[in-house]
């Protein structure tokens, strides 16, 4: 009696276990999918739940935790939807003036066929795909339009540093350095830009001695600023100030105080030239003060500048020419070239070149050449601020 009891209470616990893994199983089954995701449909019917970042460019980003972030084109998207709001800015959008960003549809998107559906308020609004230049988070989108950042932020640029020692029946050292900074506001390339600022030096010291004879120094460093005030998106007033110590050249500083206007001629998504024109102020002092009278000159700064970034080198160019109108023959002009290679992060190897030219330095026995050449090679370091 006993066990056939016992048997007949097994039966019923098996039979609940069964039914209550069915129930769980026809749950688990009928559960609606997490709508939280954004969702990215492709041309061959593979479907990639995860977070949409941006759209630029025409090309969607999108992160999906089995495959971490892709980039896709266009033309490989069936379908795209986002759970979070974006904003949409088309060809037509006007970034300036106090209403800028006021007009651009921000809500979730429905991307299908060859049309994107912004559902904003207070009603959706269907933009083709063709004239959606960008699609990005509204908050990162007034973050750029609308907030300055502090004096400390948003820089980018690279430290560089070098040395040689030489210690034989000669004793030789010299050390040169090198800080490029620049920060542009926005910091992204899909907005106008508002401003620009930009920071500069290099330098370079050096000592021979040998016992008995005269020791030889040379002493060069440029230091130089400037601020880009944008009044279209490739035309910009700007202001520059320029500082130049030469040893070798006797001379003691050049300062630069001008002001002038800019034009961005090439701006592609590795590369860029500008072309520079200003009227400035200009002031020399020699070293040797008894031969050389101090000269307070009227002229420019013609330059042309040009970067390239790619995955192996960064190459960064400068030129410029500088006239003096009430003494003519006070000109000078310079010419930067450098190569960096990244190696590990944010670690890189760099070489580069520097060439100036003063047409009248002072004279001296013996004579005091104009050309100034520099060869440069060092360690640099990518300095990356956050906005």
């Amino acid at each position: 009696m006993t066990q056939s009891i016992f048997r007949s209470s097994m039966c019923r616990f098996h039979l609940w276990m069964i039914l209550f893994l069915a129930a769980a199983m026809c749950t688990a089954q009928t559960k609606p999918a997490d709508t939280g995701a954004d969702v990215l449909v492709l041309s061959n019917g593979d479907t990639l739940h995860g977070k949409f970042v941006n759209e630029v460019g025409g090309k969607v980003n999108f992160h999906s935790e089995p495959l971490g972030d892709v980039s896709i084109s266009w033309n490989k998207i069936k379908e795209l939807h986002t759970a979070e709001k974006v904003a949409v800015l088309d060809k037509t959008v006007k970034l300036r003036g106090k209403d800028k960003g006021a007009n651009i549809p921000t809500g979730s998107v429905d991307v299908a066929g060859d049309s994107v559906t912004v559902h904003a308020e207070p009603s959706p609004v269907s933009i083709p795909i063709k004239n959606a230049n960008y699609i990005v988070d509204r908050p990162t989108l007034d973050k750029q339009l609308f907030h300055e950042p502090g004096f400390m932020t948003g820089w980018n640029g690279a430290a560089t540093a070098g040395a040689t020692l030489v210690k034989a029946t000669q004793s030789q050292y010299t050390v040169s350095g090198g800080l490029a900074l620049v920060r542009s506001v926005p910091s992204v390339a899909w907005l106008n830009p508002r401003n620009r600022t930009s920071a500069g030096f290099t330098g370079s010291y050096g000592k021979i001695s040998e016992p008995g004879s005269t020791t030889l120094k040379s002493s060069i460093y440029h230091i130089e600023g400037e601020r880009d005030q944008y009044f279209s998106p490739r035309v910009y007033a700007l202001g520059q100030v320029a500082y130049d110590h030469n040893f070798s050249q006797g001379l003691q500083l050049q300062q630069i105080y001008g002001g002038g206007i800019g034009w961005t001629f090439l701006k592609q998504e590795n590369q860029e030239g500008d072309l520079k024109a200003t009227i400035q102020y200009e002031k020399r002092s020699f070293i040797d003060a008894a031969s050389e009278t101090n000269q307070n000159l009227i002229g420019s700064t013609f330059a042309i500048a040009y970067a390239l970034h790619t995955k192996l080198v960064t190459f960064n160019q400068g030129l410029e020419f500088i006239p003096a109108y009430n003494t003519p023959s006070a000109y000078s002009a310079s010419e930067t070239n450098t190569f960096t290679f990244p190696t590990y992060k944010n670690l890189g190897f760099s070489v580069g070149t520097i060439d100036t030219y003063l047409n009248n330095p002072p004279t001296s026995v013996p004579p005091t050449k104009r050309n100034s050449f520099q060869f440069t090679m060092g360690i640099s370091y990518a300095i990356k601020s956050k906005y």
